[in-house]
């Protein structure tokens, strides 16, 4: 019989930690170190303490549990290997050690409108006086450069700290940085998942990101190998599920805000934004139309116990301000600029409202919880 390292896996969640009854690999005290040659296999057991009063008899009954559950000729006794937590190598440094909030704006299916939702989010959260950058991490897709005007800006190298660093492009006080920047934009990035993993982690490690009170993460649409590269990537504060009111994008917001929430995972859910939540007409400013249901989004986010960060409506101006480099959130800015009180439009006080709710609700994320971890992924 061939042994690989998931049979082995599945074979040790037989033996339980008489602590508490679990199985030890439910517990994560098997290392990832497990080593086949033949028949032989060695790994080490992990437990919190070296006068953990268990280590012999768990030990023990690995060594039985293997020839019943895996291969009668397997070869282990003597083989495993015993650390505590106190022997594990020290975390890596930690990535972004400036940045204070890290943010994923999140979808669970694409033409909900979460890339315009993040481009507001980040220019009304720098309006408000915050240092806020943002990552467009959608690598098929990448729009942050059309909707910042600066499809044709130059990327430079900047020297900090004794090596050079990618420099985000820096407009309208929120500091950004895309694919699009690296790849010319009439073309379609044809990259393995593998690939556009690794330029994601390039430009979140290798640019100078500098002191940021907000870092903001468009994420691509729906659950991918981006969304696993960025939480085992990085510590992500909390996460912000954009959706349309309509039914079939609330069923793919709902499974997206389980991934965050699944054990693995574990990412705080910061809020829900409901986008496009109604239409109003120019000349008819009271007048609402629902054209995709109403309140959608906000009978989830009551659902699954999360807050409803905004309800924005579906204005044209929206969409023409994106397009155009200016998205609609500037009006904040011009504001916050002059200190003259102006008028500022319904979706303009819209996302006003959510960034103020996104700053609030970070901070009582931040307040009630233990900072989130990096995820671990075992080898199989």
């Amino acid at each position: 019989m061939t042994l690989y390292p998931n049979l082995i896996l599945e074979a040790l969640k037989n033996v339980r930690y008489p602590g508490n009854g679990k199985n030890i690999v439910e517990l994560g005290m098997v290392d990832d170190d497990i080593r086949i040659d033949g028949n032989r296999v060695s790994f080490s057991l992990i437990f919190d303490k070296p006068t953990d009063p268990f280590i012999k008899s768990v030990v023990r009954a690995a060594e039985a549990a293997l020839p019943v559950y895996a291969s009668p000729d397997i070869d282990v006794k003597g083989r495993i290997a015993v650390k505590t937590r106190q022997q594990l190598p020290e975390a890596p440094a930690k990535l972004l050690p400036g940045v204070k909030n890290i943010i994923g704006v999140s979808s669970g299916k694409g033409g909900v409108g979460k890339s315009t939702v993040a481009a507001n989010l980040a220019i009304a959260l720098a309006s408000k006086g915050y240092k806020v950058g943002l990552l467009d991490a959608d690598i098929f897709g990448p729009s942050m450069p059309k909707m910042f005007g600066v499809e044709d800006a130059p990327v430079y190298m900047v020297n900090q700290e004794g090596r050079d660093w990618i420099e985000p492009v820096e407009k309208y006080g929120v500091k950004m940085l895309s694919i699009g920047f690296m790849v010319k934009k009439d073309e379609a990035v044809l990259w393995r998942g593998s690939m556009a993993s690794n330029a994601l982690r390039q430009l979140i490690s290798d640019a100078w990101w500098g002191d940021l009170d907000y870092f903001l993460i468009d994420m691509p649409p729906g659950t991918s190998d981006i969304h696993l590269t960025l939480v085992q990537t990085l510590a992500i504060t909390g996460v912000v599920v954009v959706s349309t009111p309509q039914e079939v994008a609330l069923a793919d917001a709902r499974k997206g805000i389980a991934m965050f929430r699944g054990d693995k995972v574990n990412v705080p859910v910061l809020g829900v934004v409901e986008n496009m939540a109604w239409f109003t007409p120019a000349p008819h400013p009271d007048e609402k139309y629902y054209i995709f249901g109403e309140g959608g989004a906000a009978r989830l986010a009551e659902e699954l116990n999360v807050p409803l960060l905004a309800q924005i409506p579906l204005v044209a101006d929206i969409c023409s301000a994106a397009d155009a480099g200016a998205p609609t959130s500037l009006a904040l800015a011009a504001t916050a600029l002059t200190g003259a009180a102006q008028e500022q439009s319904p979706e303009a006080q819209a996302f006003g409202t959510l960034a103020d709710r996104v700053v609030k609700a970070c901070d009582e994320r931040n307040a009630t919880l233990p900072p989130t971890q990096a995820v671990r992924v075992k080898k199989s």
